[in-house]
């Protein structure tokens, strides 16, 4: 048998790795190539959608919906509140009731906050305490009601006025009686608003003090929790104004609260003792004020300039985000669930972005009352006469 040959054939390891390499490096340029086209496509059609702007919409469902003359309608959890003088009801979007309370009011206003909402008859002595499922309880005052502020877990604040007095009262979910506080006009002001924090551990107050022709407001803050229960009448912070009215006082989230003045708007922040972070000057007089929990907004008139208001909307640490002319008369100016901005009259709506773009507008046959942003970033609910209906704008 003859001997087989066999042959050694040496093998270039070193040039081998070197193509493994280069292709390795190839691979990863395409695919780095690959990924950057797709951000690129990805931002495009976002900056694309997001500076488009519309005039039509499609309906993609409606609802008959009957309303009582009169009736107002709130966005509450992605449902629809509608309250009147004789009652409020609170139903989706396909107009399905989820709970109805009757009631009789001259003039009631709606306070929300977190699952809870407080109906108050101002200058009346009635309130209602609402969830998401139904009645929690009523209360009953023995002086007019100014102000309500609902906190997160329910419990309510009134602020009344009777003969030159202002008196707070807290009570829980179920309109139990918790505490009271009196607010002596010649002694501390005039209060002009109060505000409570979403855990129902902090108020502020707004208190206007007019002495010989010189206005002056002062903020005060209470902190009924642990920390305030070691300080005078629960006192942890004083801030005083000269020359300043200071009507609306607002907790934008649990530990940021908002004054808003004739001169600045005053922006506060502490989780037990709120403490002044950042002032934004106003230099011509608000028209409309509107805020939720990410940003707040102004509406000032335009003198002499051919559009006839600007809105200004600021961040929560007093950054302006953006500044735009607009010509539209309005009833109402608001933020959507998405952070839009919707301006409304009866016949008309327009929508912008916070980039300041108009994303859409459109006049109506019909009353258009209320907008509300869902799902999808071209699909709303539009309330009109009659009718609630879904709609995509194409």
């Amino acid at each position: 048998m003859a001997d087989k040959a066999y042959r050694v054939v040496k093998s270039d390891v070193k040039g081998m790795n070197e193509k493994i390499q280069k292709h390795r490096r190839k691979i990863v340029r395409w695919t780095a190539f690959a990924a950057v086209f797709l951000l690129i496509g990805i931002a495009g059609i976002y900056i694309y959608l997001q500076t488009r702007t519309y005039s039509e919409y499609t309906v993609l469902k409606s609802a008959e919906r009957e309303d009582s003359p009169g009736t107002q309608f709130e966005i509450f959890h992605g449902n629809i509140l509608k309250y009147s003088k004789d009652g409020a009801s609170f139903v989706d979007e396909n107009n399905k009731l989820i709970w109805n309370q009757t009631y009789e009011m001259q003039s009631p206003m709606v306070d929300f906050c977190e699952n809870y909402v407080a109906i108050a008859d101002r200058k009346g002595d009635r309130v209602y305490i609402m969830d998401l499922s139904g009645s929690c309880g009523e209360i009953k005052t023995s002086m007019p009601i100014q102000r309500v502020e609902v906190a997160g877990q329910g419990l309510v604040a009134v602020l009344m006025e009777q003969d030159g007095t202002g008196y707070i009262q807290m009570y829980d979910k179920s309109g139990t009686f918790l505490a009271e506080g009196e607010v002596h006009t010649e002694n501390s002001g005039y209060p002009l608003d109060i505000a409570i924090s979403n855990d129902g551990k902090k108020l502020a107050v707004s208190l206007l003090d007019v002495n010989k022709g010189n206005v002056n407001t002062t903020i005060t803050f209470f902190n009924f929790d642990a920390v305030g229960q070691n300080e005078i009448d629960n006192i942890v912070g004083q801030y005083s104004y000269a020359d300043m009215v200071v009507p609306k006082v607002e907790f934008l989230t649990n530990d940021v609260m908002a004054a808003f003045g004739s001169q600045k708007t005053v922006i506060f922040e502490g989780a037990q003792k709120p403490k002044m972070k950042k002032e934004v000057a106003v230099k011509k007089e608000i028209r409309t004020i509107f805020y939720n929990d990410a940003y707040f907004g102004f509406v000032f008139d335009n003198e002499n300039e051919e559009t006839s208001y600007n809105m200004q909307i600021y961040d929560l640490r007093g950054a302006q985000v953006v500044s735009k002319d607009f010509e539209m008369e309005y009833d109402e100016i608001g933020f959507l669930e998405n952070d839009e901005i919707c301006v409304r009259n009866e016949l008309e709506c327009a929508i912008y972005t916070l980039r300041g773009v108009q994303k859409y507008h459109a006049n109506f046959e019909k009353n258009i009352w209320k907008v509300m942003s869902v799902g999808r970033i071209r699909d709303y609910v539009f309330l009109i006469d009659g009718e609630t209906q879904r709609i995509r704008l194409k």
